[in-house]
């Protein structure tokens, strides 16, 4: 049987119309891939170098802070303060107020007795009174020889004598009660009483006690202290000496009443600087009427700072420092660093206060990366996220 011409030709113009598909369409599948791969290689080229440009967060310069202020420790002093020494030797009588009493001027504290002080003074009183019976007779003597001057009984040059020897009597008359006036005014120290107002602060005496006279060893035997004004003494470093005037105001908080804040102005300044520590003693007062603050003790001291309207800051993390000095990197609009050198007004410990150096249109690399250079090309963050939170 022969075969069917006509269906075999069909047959073989399917199969090479199939084929010619089939290579159709490996070749745009190989095309397709060729052309995807090269641009994905395209794409990772761009991205690699995007990625070997530092991307930075920059910022404008800010103003000087409103009302920044200066936190230093102080320690608190009485405004008038004085250690009770003993002018007598003696022994301690009796002591009539202790640590904590308020007491008044001349208000009694303690009583010395003085044995050694009171024979003295009955000895000088004794020698007051020999002086006193010997000028008597002087006087006389010298009267008589006067009258026999005139009968020519006696010589002028005896009768000088005479006057000379009362005169000498009446100076050692003098002397004697001098001697007699000091020891009473020594005896009057055998009170000892406060000299202000104010508050006992140490007792360091007690009955019976052997007290020696004067200052020069031991402790005072009473400290009185007024402490309705205190003294409040800061040391302030030196860059900032020149922003603390009289009359400069400064917040205080202390451990015992951490939830109060208590107010000082500064009275006065040392007018020199501490070789040792750099820095300037600055004395402030208190207000202390309702006692509640304690001489001696500690305090946290907030002085307020006068504000430089034209003072720019930055982040401290900004700041480069190397061997070309201080400086900080800007960035300009065509993306590329500036670095620029900079001097500083002040710390103030997150932000920088710059003197000199920027301008308040620099866009400045807030944490600039390891050598960053001059010209440096960099990617800038979008900080538009930050700034929402904000």
């Amino acid at each position: 049987m022969q075969p069917d011409n006509k269906a075999s030709g069909i047959s073989h113009h399917t199969l090479r119309i199939s084929g010619i598909v089939a290579v159709i369409v490996a070749a745009v599948i190989v095309v397709t891939g060729v052309t995807t791969r090269a641009n994905n290689n395209t794409s990772l080229k761009a991205w690699t170098d995007k990625q070997a440009v530092p991307t930075v967060s920059v910022g404008l310069p800010g103003g000087a802070d409103d009302g920044s202020s200066l936190d230093l420790p102080g320690r608190f002093e009485a405004y008038a303060r004085a250690p009770i020494y003993a002018r007598v030797s003696g022994y301690l009588k009796s002591w009539k107020a202790d640590i904590g009493t308020k007491v008044t001027t001349g208000q009694l504290l303690a009583e010395i007795e003085t044995p050694d002080l009171d024979q003295q003074l009955l000895q000088a009183r004794a020698d007051l009174a020999s002086t006193q019976a010997n000028v008597g007779l002087a006087a006389t003597t010298a009267k008589r020889w006067q009258e026999m001057l005139v009968t020519d009984s006696v010589s002028k040059q005896e009768v000088d004598d005479k006057s000379g020897d009362y005169a000498s009597k009446q100076a050692m008359v003098k002397a004697s009660q001098a001697n007699v006036d000091r020891l009473l005014a020594l005896k009057g120290f055998a009170r000892i009483v406060s000299p202000f107002n104010g508050t006992v602060t140490a007792r360091n005496t007690d009955t019976g006690a052997l007290i020696n006279a004067g200052g020069g060893s031991g402790p005072a035997l009473f400290e009185i202290s007024d402490t309705r004004k205190l003294r409040l003494y800061v040391n302030v470093p030196q860059n900032y000496v020149a922003s603390i005037k009289q009359g400069t105001k400064a917040k205080i908080t202390v451990p015992e009443h951490q939830d109060k804040t208590y107010t000082a102005t500064v009275e006065s300044t040392s007018g020199s600087i501490d070789v040792a520590s750099g820095t300037t003693l600055v004395q402030l007062a208190v207000n202390n009427a309702g006692g509640e603050l304690l001489p001696g003790g500690f305090a946290n001291v907030s002085l307020d700072l006068p504000t430089n309207k034209t003072v720019l800051s930055v982040p401290a993390s900004a700041l480069i420092f190397d061997q070309s000095g201080l400086r900080v990197a800007t960035v300009g609009a065509d993306n590329k660093v500036t670095v620029k050198t900079i001097t500083i007004a002040r710390d103030l410990g997150k932000q920088i206060e710059i003197h000199s150096g920027i301008e308040a249109t620099d866009r400045v690399v807030e944490n600039p990366p390891d050598g960053i250079a001059d010209g440096d090309q960099v990617n800038v963050a979008d900080n538009s996220n930050k700034s929402d939170k904000k």
